[in-house]
């Protein structure tokens, strides 16, 4: 019986590998043409520079619709003929016009190809405007599964809001929806019933009342804004909000949420400032001073959106009241908060040019968990916090996803990207250094989109370390470093194993309770010991196993 248990746990074991595999090797190869349309630079893409937005639509609840339109703005980079705009089915992208005259549509998919009529001269400003209509697509389980939330409050109002970070802000609007070309600045126009009230990203310009019992919601949107960062919110909101006193001086903090959750969102979001005055600290200036920082609750969980951070953890301490570090330090914030917030920073002032780089936004929003927790609580919470997060590591997948295909890399770019950050922080050595390579970073890469290899030569320069194989063990391998050591007499002998090619990374460890820094490769080296039974501790910081023969 034991011999046959054995023998199914094997069978199954195989199995769940085999079928990862095959998953795993579908994903590599299986990439389709709309997955290239989407995620390259197409030639219909590449000639022109995104200037500016203006998406001007009216949403019906009642018949969950969006009809309108979006003038997009474009300097020509060099002469061609068509342009390319993203709109996802089941919406119809109905006109496209320029100057007035209707531009003839080949639809492909999710993408469109428009013929231009007028000559595209080089350093002209020129722009098209797409006109659209239906029934976007529904979010079933939002953000993961993004679309539009058409949902209800407690009282039966109407409670709306879009997500879209991967499927592409496409699902809900006509754009140029690729992560490398930005809007400069954008206003967002939004028709809705009178009895309700919209929120979207910047500031608030007017409400225009209309003859047919809507209201126009204008805001106007400053700074550069990518296009998943766009966002609408619709519900029966109130609003309150503060003055921070911060780097750049008086930032507007704004808070929308539904009625019924006023008295607890003013106690429960004093959680906004602490998060701004604890960034600014780590990171630098907040990046979008010009339009203000807003929470808005919504019916889903969150999202980064920019300056319009979207809000759903109910009001909860940790992440819907659990701690994901299983160590107790999860529950002294909202998650939410302070993760989505961090995201200003990390997704909305730096932004990655290829998804497949996505772990620029999340390993460095992930390891702000912790940042928050070291300016409040100190450097042993931090580092407790984010060694706890740990266990949800699967090594399944590199962080960096496949390029020019809209693929992002593994779920780990969250907590193994947190913990190779702060395995980083430990090779530095010098924490306030740390603070100011965080901070280099946002302002040398200031509304920036970047590469991965951006940041790494960024760090590796403001660190003086290299870090090629560093960044290949933890950012494009599934191999976690084994640092295999034993005690041989009065002989420590150790080395790396399970490594990439030309890893070398020093290590601190304890002998006998005193801290001392090592410099192993994959070749075995030895260290003279005082003593036959010296005990030896590697740093818990360094996200390595530790072996002893």
């Amino acid at each position: 019986m034991k011999n046959t248990t054995y023998l199914l746990l094997f069978f199954f074991l195989f199995s769940y590998i085999t079928i990862q595999a095959q998953g795993l090797l579908q994903e590599k190869n299986n990439f389709t043409h709309q997955d290239t349309l989407r995620g390259s630079i197409t030639p219909e893409r590449e000639w022109w520079d995104l200037t500016y937005y203006h998406l001007d639509i009216k949403v019906n609840p009642e018949n969950k619709t969006i009809k309108g339109k979006n003038t997009i703005k474009y300097k020509v980079l060099k002469p061609y003929q068509v342009l390319q705009i993203d709109l996802q089915p089941p919406l119809q992208l109905t006109k496209v016009t320029q100057n007035g005259k209707e531009l003839n549509i080949k639809h492909d998919g999710n993408a469109h190809f428009i013929t231009l009529k007028e000559t595209q001269n080089i350093g002209e400003t020129n722009s098209v405007i797409a006109y659209y209509q239906g029934k976007p697509k529904e979010a079933i389980r939002a953000p993961w599964d993004g679309g539009i939330s058409w949902k209800k409050d407690a009282n039966g109002n109407h409670f709306i809001a879009s997500s879209c970070q991967g499927l592409g802000a496409s699902v809900w609007w006509p754009n140029k929806d690729h992560m490398y070309d930005e809007a400069d600045s954008m206003d967002i126009s939004v028709t809705i019933p009178k009895d309700l009230m919209n929120v979207s990203n910047g500031r608030l310009k007017n409400i225009v009342e209309n003859k047919d019992e809507t209201i126009t919601t204008n805001w106007h949107v400053t700074n550069p804004i990518n296009n998943y960062g766009v966002n609408i919110n619709i519900g029966n909101y109130v609003n309150f909000s503060e003055v921070f006193k911060g780097e750049k001086g008086d930032l507007d903090l704004n808070y929308y949420v539904l009625k019924d959750n006023l008295e607890k969102a003013k106690e429960h979001f004093k959680d906004a400032p602490k998060m701004m005055k604890a960034f600014e600290h780590w990171f630098g200036p907040y990046p979008f001073y010009e339009d203000s920082f807003k929470l808005v609750e919504v019916p889903y969980l969150g999202m980064e959106h920019q300056s319009s951070v979207t809000y759903g953890n109910k009001y909860m301490q940790g992440y819907l009241g659990r701690d994901l570090s299983g160590t107790g330090w999860g529950l002294k914030f909202d998650f939410i908060i302070i993760h989505e917030a961090g995201h200003e920073w990390f997704a909305n002032n730096i932004t990655n040019i290829d998804i497949a780089d996505m772990w620029i936004h999340e390993s460095f929003t992930a390891y702000s968990e912790s940042l928050f927790l070291d300016y409040y609580y100190g450097k042993q919470a931090s580092s407790e916090y984010v060694i706890g997060t740990r266990r949800g590591i699967q090594n399944d997948r590199p962080l960096i996803g496949h390029y020019n295909v809209n693929n992002e890399g593994s779920a780990d770019m969250y907590y193994k990207g947190a913990n190779m950050l702060h395995t980083l922080r430990q090779l530095v050595k010098d924490d306030e250094k740390w603070r100011q390579i965080l901070r280099t970073l946002n302002s040398k890469f200031y509304h920036q989109t970047v590469t991965t290899q951006q940041i790494e030569d960024c760090l590796a320069e403001e660190s003086g370390l290299d870090l090629k194989a560093f960044f290949n063990q933890y950012l494009r391998s599934i191999k976690i470093p084994i640092l295999e050591y034993n005690v041989e007499g009065k002989k420590l002998n150790y080395k790396w194993t399970n490594t990439v090619e030309g890893f070398k990374m020093p290590i601190q460890i304890e002998i006998n309770g005193v801290s001392q820094w090592i410099s192993p490769s994959s070749e075995n080296q030895s260290l003279k010991l005082k003593s036959k039974d010296s005990k030896i501790k590697v740093n818990s910081n360094f996200y390595v196993t530790a072996k002893a023969l």
